[in-house]
């Protein structure tokens, strides 16, 4: 599928982000799971470059740019009290909650509260997901029950529209 195609099809599940910045250029944080803490980010700023998976959203041609990445604390996710309120003094428009947090296993149990309470008590839109979840982790989590339990595919619907070969080259 062509990539404008593409965008087209998920531009009506796209949040509403508004650019709170005067260079005209959407502003992007990303909170990552602290048991990847050493993560270098290299998946996420690919998918960014590459606009795939959650950032899809964002045409080729809109500028964005990374004003914060850090982990959400460690379970059960103290730095996400505190890390929007960081991200928005830099000027972030939207966060991303990455990946990781989606298919690690198990997933975490928090996701879904992490997205009420900075939607909430800070006013941004989140995100759920960056990088194409890999093949190797949609293969894990297919033989186990977590994935099913926690209603996931739900939660992560833009993650899993990428083709295989996209998902095979993520793992």
């Amino acid at each position: 599928m062509e990539q404008q195609e593409r965008h087209l099809l998920i531009a009506d599940k796209a949040p509403s982000i508004m650019i709170n910045n005067q260079t005209g250029m959407k502003k992007i944080g990303i909170i990552i799971c602290a048991r990847y803490r050493d993560c270098g980010g290299g998946k996420c700023f690919r998918a960014l470059r590459e606009r795939c998976g959650a950032f899809s959203f964002y045409p080729a041609e809109e500028p964005v740019e990374i004003v914060g990445y850090s982990t959400c604390g460690g379970c059960p996710g103290g730095n996400v009290e505190h890390v929007p309120e960081e991200m928005k003094k830099n000027g972030v428009d939207v966060i991303h909650l990455a990946t990781g947090l989606v298919v690690g296993y198990p997933p975490c149990p928090n996701i879904r509260r992490f997205k009420v309470f900075i939607e909430t008590v800070y006013s941004l839109p989140v995100v759920i997901g960056t990088h194409p979840i890999p093949q190797k982790y949609m293969d894990a989590h297919g033989k186990l029950p977590f994935w099913k339990e926690r209603t996931m595919a739900d939660l992560a619907k833009p993650l899993l529209d990428e083709s295989p070969e996209i998902k095979a080259a993520y793992n």
